[in-house]
């Protein structure tokens, strides 16, 4: 076993979901980035987890949440009871809780993850018990946490804005991507992923994220519908990602012509997503904020090139690497024409895209973490 330096950590992974996807995609690289920097780390799960973070941070320990707290309401008071008791137990120095919430009393330091603030900047995109929850949480937990973590400068500056409740007690940790799943695909790989799609086109255009109002995508349909009416071999739309609460999206789709073809896959399989998103002529992804953007720094690592919007942290990601546009159906069927009819600008992003992603690691996450931990401990 690796020597551990630093305080004993207890991280929390109890809210990640099944398929893995929002915070789930956060704590599974950032657990394997702080176990490999030699951190002293205790991951708490539900019990179908334990043999998969055992693997993923092989010098740290693995323990089981109750099976009650696979159910989320059980999970929230287990939460505000067990798991302190649990970082008492451990002898844990710091409590490292990943999505929001917190223990409004823990005998430990305690440090939370707030992924984005649009809760407050685009509370229309939200449902309203989402909204109001997360709201709640983001204020209680810069009141009481020791220490905050943000994704990205545009939400740590959002937060301060609309909440009041920033007293410097805020670190910023940029997302990375993993180059062992997302890196440029060769014809295997892309191949591999249009059978599994069951494509007819010969090309497409993809977008990688939940079907939410706040990822915009019934005006995706919208622009993409435009950009490649009349051409003589439109590109395909995919949409993949799960199914959420867009209701608009139903009637977008059936405005489509016969004629065009739109696939909606749901969740992709993890080895499938670089084939997927690199195969793409133009990954589309036009939200109306984010508080990282992770699919688009995936894609431009897959040397995919990207067009998005300016909303929030997206041109902190992006750079000069994407090409963006305004999250209108207008301004999108503009961009995605503009792309589509020009093969040197999409080189020309690609190249950028795999140099810019490259910066963004995490290793330098998880050290940025280890940081806000030791501040943590010693506040």
């Amino acid at each position: 076993m690796a020597a551990t330096t630093g305080p004993r950590v207890l991280l929390d992974a109890t809210a990640v979901p099944a398929d893995r996807g929002g915070v789930g995609r956060y704590v599974d690289q950032l657990v394997p980035a702080l176990d490999a920097a030699g951190t002293d780390l205790v991951v708490v799960c539900q019990q179908r987890d334990v043999e998969y973070y055992g693997k993923l941070a092989p010098c740290g320990d693995v323990v089981a949440a109750p099976a009650a707290a696979s159910r989320r309401p059980a999970r929230l008071v287990w939460e505000q009871t067990g798991l302190p008791r649990l970082a008492e137990r451990l002898g844990a120095d710091v409590l490292h809780c990943p999505h929001y919430t917190m223990p409004r009393r823990s005998p430990v330091p305690v440090v939370t993850t707030l992924h984005d603030a649009t809760f407050f900047t685009h509370p229309d995109v939200h449902q309203p018990v989402k909204r109001a929850f997360f709201r709640r949480w983001t204020t209680s937990s810069l009141r009481r946490a020791a220490r905050v973590v943000v994704p990205s400068q545009a939400t740590l500056d959002e937060l301060a804005r609309v909440t009041g409740g920033v007293r410097g007690q805020v670190d910023v940790a940029h997302h990375g991507v993993d180059p062992a799943t997302f890196s440029v695909p060769d014809v295997e790989h892309v191949r591999a992923a249009r059978e599994h799609l069951g494509l007819r086109a010969s090309s497409y255009v993809a977008f990688l994220g939940t079907i939410e109002p706040r990822k915009n995508v019934p005006f995706l349909v919208e622009g993409w519908r435009r950009a490649v009416a009349g051409l003589k071999d439109p590109p395909a739309l995919v949409l993949a990602g799960g199914r959420g609460w867009d209701t608009r999206i139903d009637e977008a789709l059936a405005a489509v012509p016969a004629g065009l073809e739109v696939l909606l896959p749901g969740y992709l399989p993890l080895e499938l997503l670089a084939g997927f998103l690199g195969g793409a002529e133009v990954v589309a992804y036009p939200s109306l904020g984010e508080g990282f953007g992770l699919p688009v720094l995936e894609a431009m690592a897959c040397g995919a090139p990207v067009l998005t919007t300016t909303s929030l942290a997206l041109p902190e990601v992006g750079g000069d690497a994407v090409a963006y546009t305004d999250p209108t159906a207008a301004g999108i069927a503009a961009g995605l024409a503009a792309l589509l009819a020009s093969p040197g600008r999409r080189a020309e992003l690609s190249r950028a895209a795999t140099t810019r992603a490259s910066g963004f690691t995490w290793a330098a996450c998880a050290e940025a973490h280890r940081r806000t931990y030791a501040r943590a401990v010693a506040a």
